[in-house]
């Protein structure tokens, strides 16, 4: 585990004067930063001995509750856990009306315990490095997408598209449209101009398939940059979002009839010099692609809760919807769950399509190069590649429901030795948590189903 050095704050604070304030966050199990408002003069203390977090910020729901079970609560006294700075994410935050930095924070694997066993980023880290020490070095990038909505709720209380900058409000799908992305430029231009300021790599932008849908790019690199970028990425968009008067969303599924908004992975594997082991000039690359794929599908439903983390989650899963529904894979096929997109020989990967834009990009990441290493480690076949309509020659379909999904992950041996029994005791307690919490709540859905027909 690397950490900031305490020259890298002292160069800030000279070369940013007017900074009054630094916001320091933690991304938890579902990848909600957590943390707190230092002032300036507290800043360098920080880098020097890192900053104390209650052990219950890294075992709590969705909506902030404690979880007793974790692990993290009564059981340690909720004791004080040391969190150090991550290099290089020390930036500024361009829309804070007082002049604000924001600092990035991971538990110290010692002077954070017993919170350093629930750190995402750690998990991310132990699942690198293992395949590092067969000289395997992952390589990863993130498509997120996300819908931009307006500020105010309709008539009846919902979640409505975001007005664009003529005053009107995207009703049709125009995916690949170009007038939907000239309709927020303001917005694009300053989310591109925040990511270059935070050194964050964003590329493509596309208008997707629903009014307000939006997928930017971020480049590929090392897998752990690549996930550092990502959820520094997800802040971004949120926050320039609510800049324009608009909320920017990373649900999985926030409209019935409309798309799902997913996160694709783009993984492959290098040598310690740089080169693409997964390079060749068969569309279906390598052996060693093919092996990684295999693994991926055996591992998919043990992991699919890390993918798919809540409830909503399964809602994407619907035929003919370009959210994948089977364990399946094929070369420059968005029909299938695994894509070997086509391109030159020195770029062949793997598009990973499973994961909602809701799941934490650091337990996404993990889960996927898990799967990697077991492929490669067994030498797994994933058998022929799917040609043509992926969906209609599916023969086993991933469940679609969330305690499918999370009872696998409780009884896979597999993922307790290739995540560890620590981590997962917590994120599955939290998980249960979650699962009891939603399913105990009565709400709109159910009165118009059985308050008068039951």
């Amino acid at each position: 585990m690397k950490f900031a050095a305490l020259d890298e704050a002292r160069d800030f604070l000279a070369a940013n004067p007017d900074i009054d304030m630094i916001e320091l966050f933690i991304l938890d199990a579902n990848g909600v930063p957590r943390g707190k408002l230092l002032h300036r003069e507290e800043l360098l203390a920080v880098y020097a001995s890192g900053r104390p977090l209650p052990s219950t910020i890294l075992g709590l729901t969705l909506n902030g509750d404690d979880v007793e079970n974790s692990g993290l609560v009564w059981d340690v006294g909720d004791i004080d856990c040391r969190a150090y700075p991550l290099a290089g994410s020390l930036v500024r935050l361009p829309w804070r009306q007082i002049p604000t930095a924001t600092v990035q924070v991971s538990m110290h694997p010692q002077e954070g315990m017993p919170a350093s066993i629930a750190d995402p980023r750690h998990l991310l880290i132990k699942v690198i490095d293992g395949l590092k020490a067969e000289g395997y070095h992952p390589v990863m990038a993130c498509e997120l997408e996300f819908y931009l909505l307006d500020a105010k709720r309709d008539s009846n209380g919902r979640p409505q598209p975001a007005l664009d900058a003529d005053g009107g409000r995207p009703r049709s799908t125009q995916v690949y449209g170009l007038r939907e992305l000239e309709q927020i430029e303001p917005f694009l231009a300053d989310l591109y101009a925040a990511c270059k300021l935070q050194g964050i790599p964003a590329r493509t932008a596309i208008s997707e398939y629903a009014p307000g849908q939006v997928e930017i790019t971020l480049e590929h690199g090392d897998a752990l940059e690549a996930m550092d970028q990502a959820v520094r990425y997800k802040r971004l968009v949120k926050a320039v979002a609510h800049q324009h008067g608009m909320q920017a969303t990373f649900m999985a599924k926030p409209f019935d009839h409309l798309a799902g908004t997913g996160m694709h992975m783009h993984v492959s594997i290098a040598d310690a010099a740089g080169r693409n082991l997964f390079a060749s000039e068969d569309p279906a690359g390598t052996p060693l692609l093919r092996q990684a794929v295999g693994g991926m599908l055996t591992s998919l439903l043990d992991s699919l809760l890390l993918f798919c983390p809540n409830a909503n989650s399964y809602r994407r899963f619907q035929a003919n919807s370009y959210a994948p529904l089977a364990p399946t894979w094929g070369v420059d096929n968005r029909t299938v769950s695994l894509r070997v997109p086509g391109g030159p020989a020195n770029s062949r990967h793997i598009e990973h399509r499973i994961c909602g834009a809701d799941a934490n990009p650091y337990l996404a990441a993990a889960a996927i190069l898990a799967g990697v290493h077991r492929g490669l480690r067994e030498q797994l076949d994933p058998g022929d590649p799917v040609q043509g309509n992926g969906y209609a020659q599916a023969t086993e379909l991933l469940p679609t429901d969330w305690l499918t999904s999370l009872i696998a992950l409780e009884q896979s041996a597999w993922a307790r030795d290739a995540l560890g029994r620590e981590f997962l005791g917590v994120y599955l307690a939290v998980k249960r948590a979650e699962y009891r919490q939603f399913m105990a709540e009565v709400g709109e859905q159910d009165w118009r189903w059985y308050l008068t027909q039951a």
